[in-house]
C-alpha cells in the first residue's frame, strides 16, 4: 500500500495495532519520530539496549517473558536512526523466531537500506518472515527527494485490509501526482544509478565526519561508524548535557539533536546525533571543529566547578 512518507505508515501502525496501555518494544535509542507516532496511543514504551550489532536479543527475549500486553516490537535494522547501527543477520533471525513464539508483531522501518556504502548487504527483516508477523515500511524520500512524500506498507493481506481502512479515513489516497512524478522517473531514468551516486556523496560525507572527528574531538567522546545511512551516534561523558552544548553550538552556527529526545523514557541526556548527508565536506570540517572547542570548553568547565 502506498503511503503518504513512511511517517504516515507509522501513524496508521498506531491506528492498528494499538490501545491505550499496550506495549511497544522499541531499541534504546531509536527514531524520534515513531516516538511520538505511537504516543498519541498512549501505550507503554520497553526499551531494549543496543550494541554494536543492534538490539540485544538476550534483554528482548526478557522483556517479551516479562511483559504480557506487548502488541509489536518496533526496529530499524540498518543503519538505524539515531545511531547508524545495523543489526546483525543473526540477530535478525533471532527476532523473527522470538516474534512467533511470543506472538507479537514486528514493524519493520527501513528508510535508509538502499544507501550501504560498505560490508555486506542483509536480507530485510521480512525476508525471513514465516508467519506474516513483519509489517516492512520504507520511501523514496531518502533515495529520490524528502519532499515527494511517498512512502510504501508491505505486510499479509489479512493485515494489509486493516490498513487500508485507516487509510481511507486518514486522506483517502496518497497524491497521485506525487505518485506519477516517481513513476516517470523509474520509467525515464536509472534509479539505481541513481542512487549508487548517493551513496557516493554520503561515503564521503560519512568519511569526512569521522576523520574530523577522530582529529579534533577529544578522547572521552565516543562515537559510532555506520555502514551507511544518515546518522552517527555521538557519546559525552556523563556530566556533560548535551542540550546545553547544543546551545553553546547553535550561537557558532552549528547544530545537532540531543540524543535524549530519542528515548521514549527518558534520560540520556550526554548523546546527541549528527547527520552528515546535508552539508558539504568542507562545511563538516569546520563545524566539527568549531563543535570540538565547545566540548572542550564544556569538561574544562566541569572539571573547574
Amino acid at each position: 500500500m502506498i503511503t503518504t512518507g513512511s511517517q504516515q505508515g507509522l501513524d496508521l501502525s498506531g491506528k492498528v495495532l494499538l490501545d491505550e496501555g499496550d506495549g511497544v518494544i522499541c531499541e534504546s535509542p531509536t527514531y524520534l519520530a515513531a516516538i511520538n507516532a505511537f504516543k498519541v496511543y498512549s501505550p507503554n514504551f520497553i526499551e531494549i539496549a543496543m550494541d554494536e550489532q543492534g538490539m540485544r536479543m538476550d534483554e528482548l527475549e526478557t522483556a517479551l517473558e516479562h511483559n504480557h500486553r506487548i502488541k509489536c516490537i518496533y526496529t530499524i535494522p540498518d543503519f538505524q536512526n539515531p545511531t547508524g547501527r545495523t543489526m546483525s543477520l543473526e540477530r535478525r533471525k533471532k527476532l523473527i523466531e522470538l516474534a512467533n513464539r511470543f506472538e507479537v508483531m514486528v514493524i519493520e522501518d527501513n528508510p535508509y537500506g538502499e544507501l550501504r556504502f560498505s560490508g555486506d548487504r542483509l536480507p530485510p527483516v521480512k525476508s525471513l518472515d514465516t508467519e506474516g508477523r513483519v509489517i516492512y515500511q520504507s520511501t523514496f524520500s531518502k533515495v529520490l527527494a524528502p519532499g515527494i512524500r511517498v512512502g510504501w506498507i508491505c505486510a499479509a493481506p489479512e493485515i494489509m485490509q486493516k490498513y487500508v481502512v485507516f487509510k481511507q479515513g486518514t486522506d483517502l489516497h496518497t497524491s497521485t501526482f506525487s505518485q506519477m512524478q516517481v513513476n516517470k522517473f523509474v520509467e525515464l531514468f536509472d534509479l539505481e544509478e541513481h542512487v549508487s551516486k548517493v551513496r557516493q556523496v554520503y561515503r564521503r560525507r560519512r568519511d569526512c565526519m569521522l576523520t574530523a572527528i577522530r582529529r579534533e574531538f577529544p578522547d572521552y567522546v565516543t562515537y559510532t561508524e555506520p555502514e551507511g545511512g544518515l546518522f552517527l551516534w555521538i557519546t559525552l561523558p556523563a556530566v556533560i548535557n548535551a542540550r546545553d552544548v547544543l546551545l553553546s553550538c547553535l550561537q557558532q552556527k552549528v547544530a545537532f539533536v540531543p540524543g535524549g529526545a530519542f528515548f521514549p523514557n527518558g534520560g540520556h541526556e550526554n548523546t546527541l546525533r549528527l547527520n552528515f548527508s546535508n552539508m558539504t565536506e568542507t562545511r563538516i570540517v569546520e563545524g566539527i571543529g568549531r563543535m570540538a572547542g565547545i566540548l572542550k570548553e564544556c569538561m574544562n568547565t566541569v572539571a573547574e566547578s
